[in-house]
This record gives structure tokens, sequence and C-alpha cells, in this order.
């Protein structure tokens, strides 16, 4: 099948961009030529030196402020990068937080801003997106989960539940868009050496790696390397997946 958007640069909006899995994958998208658009909420500085890499190389990036957790400023967002850049054709939801607590002592605040950021931030961006990658049928929507989604973890109930609904989202997403040339996957990290697995005590590093039947963490670029993959048309065909890259932790 033809690629409706072989004519003209590509638009990549990748949020949470500015440090950890999100910079890699910005830094992957860049290097295939993709015009990438970097979100960030609080690291304004660590999004512009990702933006910098970028240009330095010769290639695209500009950045933006929003918190995905609100509706009004994901419009903003997109709104402003249609006006700069286009409309956007690869959507790379990655922005996600967590707030750690047994459920017995969860507070309300610590359950609804997880589920607001990684699972209302996934719903707000795809659908200030999908109107204009519908009109154009075509569209790669790439949702970052956690093996936690999948398998669950004690203290994480509201970031499991995030990442599990996400997972939900992306099957009946990938239904009611498949005729239009829109796919819409799901990758589920593992234990990645992020700066979030850097500052776990050294037993517990250890502990972890036992699960694992590599027995090792992955890299930031194994993440982003699937991306890579799925945001091509080389990847057409799939859809509605949830895809591991986690050393096996999953099976």
């Amino acid at each position: 099948m033809k690629d409706n958007n072989s004519s003209k640069k590509q638009v990549a909006l990748i949020t949470g961009a500015s440090k950890g899995i999100g910079k890699a994958i910005s830094l992957k998208l860049a290097s295939m030529g993709i015009k990438v658009v970097i979100n960030y909420n609080t690291s304004k500085d660590a999004a512009q030196k990702v933006a910098d890499e970028i240009n330095s190389d010769g290639q695209n990036a500009i950045i933006l402020k929003a918190d995905v957790a609100n509706y009004e400023e994901v419009q903003t967002m997109i709104t402003k990068i249609d006006s700069v850049c286009g409309p956007i054709d690869i959507l790379v939801n990655n922005a996600g937080i967590i707030s750690d607590n047994l459920l017995v002592r969860m507070s309300i605040e610590e359950w609804t801003k997880v589920i607001n950021t990684n699972l209302n931030g996934t719903f707000y961006c795809t659908k200030s997106v999908l109107r204009n990658m519908l009109k154009k049928r075509w569209g790669r929507i790439i949702n970052i989960g956690s093996v936690v989604g999948l398998r669950g973890n004690i203290g994480q109930t509201n970031y499991a539940a995030s990442k599990a609904a996400i997972i939900g989202f992306t099957k009946a997403l990938a239904k009611e868009v498949a005729t239009r040339n829109i796919t819409v996957n799901t990758v589920t990290p593992g234990y990645i050496n992020t700066e979030t697995v850097d500052v776990l005590p050294q037993k517990l590093k250890d502990h972890i790696r036992t699960h694992i039947p590599q027995q090792q963490f992955g890299e930031k670029e194994d993440i982003a390397h699937i991306v890579g993959f799925l945001a091509t048309q080389e990847a057409n065909y799939i859809t509605g997946q949830a895809i591991s890259v986690d050393g096996g932790l999953a099976i």
C-alpha cells in the first residue's frame, strides 16, 4: 500500500520526551528524517538539550510545553504544532509518572494524578491528533505501556491500572481506525536503564535481575528501535498489539 505521506517530511510528537525513553525515541525518529516535536512539562532545559542535539546533527526538532493531563493545554500544543510544522503523522504517548504506595495507604491524589497523566493524557493527545490522521488516511499511534500493566507490581496499583488500561485503549482504537491506514500499538518496556532504575538500591536491582530471563536490564535504545520500526510503512500490518521489550520478564 502506498504511503500517503511520502511526499513530505513527517511530523512526530513525543510526549514526555526531555529525558529517558522519550529522549531516546526522539533521537531515533529524528535520525529517520522525521521532524520531531519534543513535549515537556517541567524539564525545559533538558528538552532544549535534546532539540539542540538533534538540530546540530542536521535534523529538525522543536520543544513545546504542555501538561498532558490538561486537555486545554494539549489542544493548544496540537494547534501550535499544526501551524508551525503541519499535522502530526506519528504520535508517541510516552509521558508518564509514578506515585507508588500500597493501596491501603494510597491517597486519592496519588491515584488520580497517575491516572490523569498516564491514561487521560494518552486519551487527550490521541483524540487531539486523530481527526487529521483520519482525513489523511495515514497515521501511527504508539503508546508506551509497561510490563507492570501485564504482571502487576506491589505498591503500584495506580500505575499498573493506568498501563493495563492503555492496552485496552490500544486494542479498541486499533479496530476503530484500521481501515484508514492508521495503526495503534503499545510497547511495554520492562526494567530499562533510566534515571528511575538508576536510583534503586543495588540489592534490589540484583534481586530484580533474577526474575528476568535474560538476567539484565534493557537500554533506552531497545525501546527506541521498536518504536522507530512501528512508525514506518513497513509496520503497516501490525496493529492492536502490546509488544513486550523486557528481556522475557512477561513470559
